[in-house]
């Protein structure tokens, strides 16, 4: 059974760092296309990063390109988003998601599984 869970989240001032966790089971994140969505107060969710198997490569949202970067401990199998340069409108549920094909997508209504997210709130 696949299952994801975040942890990391909470208050930062504008410009500060935050990294989330995602830990998987049920499932090897190396193998798998995963990817971080996020979903703001009255706005719809929306992809943030995803790794894509084919091709090997991480795509990003305009928005977080040079803030966000994701890895991952495969020892753990766990993936972490960190996150510098914060930003007020980064305040969101954050999620993570993984999908079985191979190719990632930052439509959030192609994901198969979903974690119950973390809240970010980025405020002085």
């Amino acid at each position: 059974q696949v299952q994801l869970v975040e942890s990391g989240g909470g208050l930062v001032q504008p410009g500060g760092s935050l990294r989330l966790s995602c830990a998987g089971s049920g499932f090897t994140l190396d193998y798998s296309t995963i990817g971080w969505f996020r979903q703001s107060p009255g706005k719809e969710r929306e992809g943030v990063l995803c790794i894509s198997r084919i091709p090997g490569r991480t795509y990003y949202a305009d928005s977080v390109k040079g803030r966000f970067t994701i890895s991952i401990d495969s020892a753990k199998n766990t993936m972490y988003l960190q996150m510098n340069s914060l930003k007020p409108e980064d305040t969101a549920i954050y999620y993570c998601a993984t999908k079985t094909s191979p190719y990632c997508t930052l439509d959030p209504s192609r994901q198969d599984y979903w974690g119950k997210g973390t809240l970010v709130t980025v405020s002085s």
